[in-house]
């Protein structure tokens, strides 16, 4: 379901965090759907089941998951993260923009990098 990169400076609660709001966020994981179990997770990628419930816990915090006793965590209505999150990217984009005209970079290699990340498999 998702990889973890063990030679990353991330600690692999983050990595968790990441790769599971890329799969809620793309809808590869549907509002309603169940979350893996922390135990199978932790099984499946050789890590600390206490690393699993960090990164659900924070998932939960942040409103991508929530929690039904004794049947486990489920993907949560995220019309409002998807939003949010592109809002936030369009932010962060628009002042990487400025900073690149700033500096003086072409709007032609702008637009060619723009192009060629749209061209390129996402990675999850």
């Amino acid at each position: 379901m998702i990889t973890i990169d063990y030679q990353s400076r991330a600690p692999l609660y983050e990595q968790i965090v990441e790769k599971f709001q890329m799969l809620i966020l793309t809808g590869a994981l549907p509002p309603g759907s169940q979350m893996p179990s922390v135990r199978s997770l932790a099984l499946e990628l050789s890590i600390n089941p206490n690393t699993i419930q960090k990164a659900f816990a924070l998932l939960e915090q942040q409103g991508y998951i929530f929690p039904i006793k004794g049947k486990g965590s489920f993907v949560a209505e995220n019309d409002r993260l998807i939003i949010q999150k592109r809002e936030n990217c369009l932010l962060k984009l628009e002042a990487l923009l400025r900073h690149a005209r700033e500096i003086g970079v072409p709007k032609a290699d702008c637009t060619a990098l723009l192009t060629r990340i749209y061209h390129q498999e996402v990675a999850l």
